[in-house]
């Protein structure tokens, strides 16, 4: 299981994650916790990432203080 390790509370990763893809909607971006991989996954599907790319990109946006490179 993918466990996602958020610093930042997801709706303000969600909101970057929104400026760095003007495509992703809210509806994409719908998580509950325990339900990271179902997350991942539809994001790995839009994004056209592997599903660890895209953990990865959400750790690193809730890791920094700024956006993610």
């Amino acid at each position: 299981m993918n466990k996602l390790k958020l610093l930042k509370p997801w709706v303000e990763v969600k909101e970057q994650l929104k400026e760095i893809n003007g495509a992703l909607t809210d509806e994409d971006l719908v998580y509950e916790e325990g339900q990271e991989e179902h997350l991942l996954q539809r994001l790995a599907s839009i994004l056209k990432m592997s599903t660890e790319e895209v953990k990865g990109l959400i750790e690193s946006i809730s890791y920094n203080e700024g956006k993610a490179s």
